[in-house]
């Protein structure tokens, strides 16, 4: 099993300065573990992988004098595989750090091992805030976004506009329950109800069921607690319900612009979502949308951003701590700053969550998009503040 999961691994800067002292083994070595085949593979997976590489060449291949190693493999979306992959890692393989983790239950699932191992884990691709709310850990840290920020940024959107009724059509995993859960509260404290919920399997592809039972409900917002390849079908099966032209709404809680491309805009226009990183916001984010794009003939969503910013801080942490040991290299990724093109004059909370802007996108319509992958509006600069929880009511007992 483990030679069919395993992709590939990339050896950054050739043989290294392997006398380092203070590298272990010799080299630092990070593996990127995601759903490669499934439902979320646009989502991070082997892009992913791209985004790691390109941070540790622009590293410049080598930290503390040892070369930097980048290996990939497939959880494919079950919890009891990707932990025997990581145990493989830190055990045998001698892997530093684990990253991306897509899929809330593998994600947990790693970080336990890893807070076992005593080893850091970096999650960019999940999406559940328990991941640095009661199962937080001294080595795991949270990139990119979670389900908090998603509710408060697509929910407090669609509540402001009127939207006060609400139904949710929801994966049957963690990451889903998590995501109906927090933007409920969020739809709830703004004065909005909660009509009801269905749940569905991870990669289903009829939703024709669940659809109706939301049509049938009569709430004015569908939210979709789902991501990836489920939100797209069940965004097409709506339009064939005639959902959209019925004067419902739909909420995609968690989808990205890899899934927007996917869809295209003549489906997706008018969606309004939330992401921590768009490329064609700023002079920076473009460069990096470029480069990224030279190289995978793609532009990066904010799972491929968060990847390579997160690989980037580890890295700049070891080089901060003078080693690549666990303790002294969180400590210096809690202490330090992040502000690159990803999150800017950003930090890191006692909890391991970064916290940064995110921004309320609406996908543009055909006519307004005026260059390949020229997808959003930005309506909103959502402060990382607002976005997040405060560490201490995160419910981590690390946060004193």
């Amino acid at each position: 099993m483990m030679r069919s999961a395993i992709a590939v691994a990339v050896l950054i800067a050739g043989t290294g300065s392997a006398s380092a002292a203070e590298i272990s083994d010799g080299k630092v070595k990070i593996g990127i573990l995601n759903d490669q085949s499934g439902v979320y593979a646009d989502f991070g997976g082997k892009w992913s992988f791209e985004a790691a590489k390109m941070a540790a060449e622009d590293f410049g291949g080598k930290v503390l004098g040892a070369p930097i190693e980048v290996i990939t493999a497939d959880h494919q979306n079950k919890p009891d595989i990707a932990s025997n992959i990581a145990r493989q890692w830190y055990d045998r393989e001698q892997v530093d750090s684990i990253m991306e983790l897509t899929t809330s239950s593998v994600a947990l699932a790693v970080q336990g091992i890893s807070k076992e191992k005593k080893k850091i884990d970096l999650v960019t691709g999940a999406a559940t805030a328990e991941l640095t709310g009661k199962q937080c850990s001294p080595y795991g840290f949270h990139w990119a976004y979670d389900t908090h920020a998603l509710a408060v940024g697509t929910g407090g959107a669609l509540v402001s506009q009127g939207g006060d009724n609400w139904y949710f059509l929801t994966a049957d995993y963690a990451f889903g329950y998590s995501l109906e859960e927090q933007t409920s509260k969020f739809v709830k404290s703004k004065g909005g109800k909660v009509l009801g919920s269905v749940r569905h399997p991870l990669s289903n592809t009829d939703y024709s069921s669940f659809l109706l039972q939301a049509q049938s409900s009569g709430a004015e917002v569908i939210g979709l607690a789902n991501a990836g390849l489920d939100t797209s079908n069940a965004i097409k099966q709506a339009a064939e319900f005639g959902i959209v032209a019925g004067g419902q709404r739909l909420a995609a809680l968690l989808f990205t612009l890899a899934e927007v491309h996917g869809l295209g805009l003549e489906s997706a226009q008018g969606l309004t979502l939330t992401e921590s990183f768009y490329w064609n916001r700023d002079d920076k984010s473009r460069e990096f949308g470029r480069r990224f794009f030279e190289r995978t003939g793609r532009m990066p969503n904010m799972i491929h951003a968060g990847t390579y910013s997160g690989v980037l801080q580890y890295l700049k942490a070891i080089e901060k701590a003078g080693t690549d040991a666990t303790e002294p290299v969180a400590k210096a990724m809690h202490e330090m700053p992040v502000d690159d093109f990803f999150a800017n004059g950003a930090r890191v909370g006692a909890n391991g969550r970064l916290i940064s802007d995110v921004y309320l996108m609406e996908v543009k319509k055909p006519d307004e998009s005026k260059e390949p992958w020229d997808y959003y509006k930005v309506l909103a600069t959502v402060p990382g503040a607002e976005a997040y929880l405060d560490p201490a009511e995160s419910g981590c007992e690390l946060v004193k």
